[in-house]
């Protein structure tokens, strides 16, 4: 419950991604060759707004809570809500066992982003 207020109190204000820290991942994420071209075709069907040509990255704020744990995962908007909510699944199931022990035993906001390539 409290996650889920944070996370809604999240969206409500503006996030300064920059000064999260990056999520402290002990492997970082590989995205298939599926992933990829799931997004490709989200983007394209959906008339995504693209940075250039085959390219779409979307950041993501998680809350990893006192047990390492992932309460919660909140994309940062780039106008193709299905690309954002599936980004921040992956990231929230890339996160998942796959994180650096942490000192501070607060839960604690990370920012994390995956780019997504592929031909046009």
């Amino acid at each position: 419950m409290i996650a889920l207020a944070l996370a809604a109190a999240l969206q409500t204000t503006a996030i300064e991604w920059k000064g999260l820290a990056p999520l402290p991942w002990r492997t970082p994420p590989v995205l298939t060759a599926e992933m990829q071209a799931f997004v490709q075709r989200e983007a394209v069907s959906r008339n995504c707004p693209l940075p250039g040509p085959g390219t779409l990255t979307v950041e993501v704020a998680v809350l990893v809570d006192e047990a390492n744990g992932i309460r919660t995962a909140v994309p940062r908007a780039i106008r193709c809500p299905t690309v954002e909510q599936y980004a921040a699944a992956l990231v929230a199931g890339f996160a998942r066992g796959n994180l650096l022990p942490r000192t501070d035993s607060a839960a604690q906001w990370y920012r994390a982003s995956l780019t997504f390539t592929w031909k046009p």
